[in-house]
């Protein structure tokens, strides 16, 4: 039973660690360091930097949401601890 419950645990830190990769990477990355060589861009009139900061992260974080049930989804059907 350790086993199986280690490789869970491992498998859903594994997701929230990418996770939280990708929301630093938009959150931060795109809408404060890179924002100067993004802005370079145009996206719907505005510099892609200023869209990532006020419009972007907010979909991608949704975006996010979904991702993050599905694949939980899938880990739990994996290790047979999913509510059905």
């Amino acid at each position: 039973m350790d086993d199986k419950a280690n490789g869970y645990w491992s498998a859903t830190l594994g997701l929230l660690a990418k996770i939280l990769v990708v929301w630093f990477l938009v959150s931060f990355g795109a809408g404060i360091l890179f924002a100067d060589a993004l802005n370079g861009i145009m996206l719907g009139g505005y510099p892609l930097g200023f869209w990532f900061a006020h419009q972007g992260s907010i979909y991608i974080f949704i975006a996010l949401i979904f991702f993050y049930a599905k694949k939980m989804g899938d880990i739990d059907r994996q290790f047979d601890v999913h509510e059905e």
